[in-house]
Parts: structure tokens; C-alpha cells; sequence
């Protein structure tokens, strides 16, 4: 396994972002992952040292400023999923590739849902239930990161 820096991890939050801020439209736009929390959802499991609550809570900021909506309420998603996959890390070590993606598929909904909420809080109109279309693409785009050659591996155990 090789070793992983902090250089690694902001250089893959910064294409996040950039892909994040492409200028989508039509179908696209409606299956569009959060590119950002798939990938601070990576490196909090791949590199828990590195990527921690605090970056997921920056980079929900920043896509918060991206937006343009209700500033924190991306800040405050990420951060509880950050929270909920720094917790089980360990845990989900042991688990198989299909346990795995269902916990981050738990995840991806749970930060939709806390956005959603927190925009009905803001006023807003429910956006309606294809907001959900999105945690479906962030799955199918987790698998193909999963088993690509740069898939999430688990953390070496100490003896």
C-alpha cells in the first residue's frame, strides 16, 4: 500500500470541486453525484489522519459558497456524515465490499436528506423525491471507483 499525503488529498478535493462547478445541464445535471462528498467520504476512509470532520465540514462550506443557497446547511451535512463515517471506519474495515456500499449509500442519503431538511427550514419548496437521483449516481460512481485499481483499500492492522 502506498503512502498517502495531505497534497493527495486536497489535489483530489480541488478536482472535486472543479467537477462539481462544471457547468452540467439536462440529464446530467439531474444525475449529478456530489462529487466533493464522495471524495471526502473516500479519504475518510481511506486516510481518516489526513481527511477528518473538520475538512468534510470545509469543504461543505465551499460547496455551500458554490451553491449559492443557504450558507452552512452543506457545511452541517457533511459534517454529520464525517461524524457517522469517522466513527464506523473501523468498523467497516471488516466489513465486505457490499456492506460497505450499502453504509455509504446510508450515507449520500443521509447528507441529502439534511440538506433537504435544512432548505424546507430556509423556506424553500421540496424539491421533490428524483433529489434523490443523486445518492443513486454517487452509488454507481462509488462501485467504479470501488473496483477500479485505486479502489478504497482498509487500513493495515498492527500486531
Amino acid at each position: 500500500m502506498s503512502t498517502v499525503s495531505l497534497k493527495h488529498v486536497y489535489a483530489s478535493m480541488l478536482l472535486a470541486m472543479l467537477f462539481q462547478l462544471l457547468p452540467w445541464e439536462g440529464l446530467a445535471l439531474e444525475l449529478l453525484p456530489d462529487f466533493m462528498l464522495l471524495t471526502v467520504i473516500y479519504w475518510l476512509l481511506r486516510a481518516p489522519h489526513l481527511c477528518h470532520i473538520g475538512t468534510a465540514w470545509f469543504a461543505g462550506l465551499l460547496i455551500d459558497l458554490a451553491t449559492g443557497g443557504l450558507f452552512g446547511q452543506y457545511a452541517l451535512a457533511y459534517a454529520m456524515t464525517a461524524f457517522l463515517a469517522v466513527s464506523y471506519q473501523r468498523r467497516l474495515a471488516l466489513f465486505n465490499i457490499w456492506q460497505q456500499t450499502a453504509y455509504v449509500f446510508f450515507l449520500l442519503l443521509l447528507t441529502q436528506t439534511t440538506a433537504i431538511v435544512l432548505k424546507l427550514f430556509g423556506g424553500n419548496d421540496f424539491p421533490g423525491w428524483d433529489y434523490y437521483l443523486h445518492s443513486l449516481s454517487g452509488i454507481l460512481l462509488w462501485l467504479a471507483i470501488i473496483f477500479s485499481p485505486i479502489g478504497v483499500e482498509a487500513p493495515p492492522h498492527k500486531s
